[in-house]
């Protein structure tokens, strides 16, 4: 749907699907409640697909109805399949599932594809090795055997840890352990909002958490979740990549399905398109961006820490913009679903784009990017980044087009109609 607002300027409008991190909470919270729950807007992906086929295993009945899914929650009584739980590339659900089971009784093995089994576990393993389960896996990465006879609880402190999925994990299962779980942060922790949208969904769905700080949380298990009429709100990781093709394109895109107070930490892209010349207003349920003739330029430092996965975006955004673009704080972006940092430099130099892998990030240097075949590793965010690129570029191809169905299975229908 279009329509002028002038003749420099045409409105572009596109729809988002729902949050992945928000359904897949919301799963699991529906999953573990007593009674029913609606999951309405819910994302269906290749990830939220292998999720849902998981906690099937594990006695959720969870079935289409024509707004979302109906769960029918297990009140926390974890079934034993008695057979590998296998998640494709999901590293949320595997975290989430690997807490999970060890609120069940006996044997249980998760498991995915040659990549998934690359991305750590550890820290989670040893969290849930001290409250009672016995737990293996090689060099802290699945398959993960767990044998387990209920979740004790207790106390727990993580260091430095490279995921928030772990902090999310235990925090998700912790009104159904024994004791509660009384759990400590220490020293450096990546992607924080995404522990507020858990503590979010948890009191959606009926749990109670004190939080004395932001690095201090006590879950009890006087309240477990109930099942619940739950809406999820449109995913702000899959609107960047119209907001980052407003700045490309001299178009102003609307993106619908998402808001600019969402606790969703990616929506922040926005203060940095803003502060790089762009324009954003928004509603209740829609963004919209219009770009400057030309960006702002000049060299700008990034830190990235809290929306890791905008770095594949904000990193198409700096190939395009005069001067030089520093992102920090990302180094855990080695261990998602390819090597980021590795992938963005590889990819950027390939269309003619100076790009070097820093210690914590990376140091891209603007340009006039040339035409070139986009490897993707198989990771959804690095082929919707370049084939943003790839319409503002010419030239610019994208090999392997169906990695997106992770996230996001309609990107190229909403990116058509730019």
């Amino acid at each position: 749907m279009k329509h002028e607002i002038d003749s420099h300027h045409p409105l572009v409008e596109v729809e988002v699907p729902g949050s992945k991190s928000l359904t897949q909470r919301a799963l699991l919270a529906a999953a573990l409640a007593q009674g029913k729950s609606l999951i309405r807007h819910a994302l269906i992906s290749e990830d939220t697909g292998h999720l849902m086929a998981g906690l099937k295993k594990l006695g959720v009945r969870i079935e289409p109805s024509a707004e979302g899914f109906e769960v029918t929650g297990t009140g926390g009584a974890i079934a034993n399949p008695k057979e590998d739980i296998s998640l494709g590339y999901n590293g949320t659900a595997l975290r989430f599932l690997t807490a999970l089971v060890c609120l069940g009784r006996g044997r249980y093995v998760l498991t995915g594809e040659p990549r998934l089994r690359e991305r750590p576990v550890g820290p989670l393993v040893s969290a849930l090795q001290a409250m009672g389960v016995t737990i293996s896996c090689v060099n802290h990465c699945p398959p993960v055997e767990i044998m387990t006879n209920g979740l004790r609880g207790g106390q727990i402190t993580l260091s430095d840890i490279e995921s928030s999925q772990y902090v999310s994990a235990l925090l998700l299962c912790g009104p159904y352990t024994a004791k509660g779980i009384d759990l400590t942060l220490q020293g450096n922790i990546v992607s924080a909002p995404y522990i507020d949208l858990t503590l979010r969904v948890m009191n959606d769905f009926g749990a109670s958490i004190i939080t004395e700080d932001p690095r201090h949380y006590l879950v009890g298990t006087q309240n477990i979740y109930t099942g619940r009429d739950y809406y999820v709100e449109g995913d702000a990781s899959s609107a960047s990549y119209f907001f980052l093709a407003a700045a490309l394109s001299k178009k102003t895109i609307r993106v619908h399905g998402v808001c600019r107070q969402s606790a969703q930490g990616d929506i922040r892209l926005l203060a940095i398109l803003e502060a790089l010349g762009c324009s954003v207003s928004g509603g209740e349920n829609w963004v919209e961006v219009s770009a400057p003739q030309n960006l702002v330029a000049g060299d700008r430092t990034f830190d990235l820490g809290d929306m890791p996965d905008m770095v594949p975006t904000l990193g198409i955004l700096a190939a395009f913009r005069k001067g030089r673009t520093i992102i920090t704080n990302v180094a855990h972006l080695r261990i998602k679903e390819s090597d980021r940092l590795a992938a963005m430099r590889n990819e950027l130099n390939r269309i003619g784009i100076r790009a070097v892998e820093r210690p914590d990030g990376l140091m891209i240097e603007g340009g006039t990017p040339t035409p070139a075949s986009i490897e993707t590793y198989n990771d959804h965010r690095i082929a919707m980044s370049f084939a943003v690129a790839s319409k503002v570029a010419p030239g610019i191809e994208i090999a392997d087009k169906k990695c997106v169905d992770k996230s996001f299975p309609g990107f190229w229908q909403e990116l058509a109609k730019i």
